[in-house]
C-alpha cells in the first residue's frame, strides 16, 4: 500500500504560478506531474497586451548590467517563467545570434537591484528578436 505526505509547500514563481513538482497516486502508480503541467502558461512564449515578452527561461539564469558577459552580474532569475520588456543586440552568445531581453530578476547581485540583460541563450523563445517586443532605447 502507498502512501503519500501531506502537500509540502508550494513555490510560485514572480507571477504567482505553482512551480512545486508534485506526486498523484493513479490507480496503485505513483505519477509525477511535471511544472509544465502545474503551469500550463510556462509554454506561452509570446508578448502579451502589456507589451512584455512572457517566456520560459533557463533556471537560475544570470541578468548582466549590459548586453555582455565581460559585464558584471546585475541578478539572478531563478523562475522559469518571466517577463522581458525590450531586446538588445549585444556580444553574441551560444545560440548563436547577439539579441539580449532586458528584465528585473528574483535577486539582485553585486549592488546592483536586478534588472538586467538575460541573453536570449537562456529564453525559451523560437525567434529572436521576439515578434512584437520592442528594442530598448539605446542611451
Amino acid at each position: 500500500m502507498f502512501t503519500l505526505d501531506p502537500p509540502h509547500r508550494m513555490r510560485t514563481s514572480r507571477l504567482g504560478i505553482p512551480v512545486a513538482v508534485t506526486a498523484t497516486l493513479i490507480t496503485g502508480v505513483l505519477a509525477a506531474v511535471s511544472p509544465a503541467a502545474a503551469a500550463p502558461r510556462a509554454a506561452d512564449c509570446t508578448v502579451h497586451s502589456d507589451g512584455r515578452l512572457y517566456c520560459g527561461n533557463n533556471p537560475d539564469a544570470k541578468l548582466y548590467s549590459e548586453p555582455n558577459y565581460a559585464s558584471p552580474v546585475s541578478g539572478m532569475m531563478h523562475a522559469t517563467y518571466s517577463w522581458f520588456t525590450c531586446w538588445q543586440h549585444g556580444q553574441v552568445h551560444p545560440r548563436h545570434n547577439d539579441i539580449w531581453y532586458w528584465t528585473k530578476g528574483d535577486v539582485g547581485q553585486n549592488g546592483y537591484t536586478g534588472w538586467g540583460f538575460m541573453p536570449a541563450y537562456d529564453v525559451r523563445t523560437t525567434a529572436d528578436p521576439a515578434p512584437g517586443l520592442p528594442q530598448c532605447a539605446v542611451n
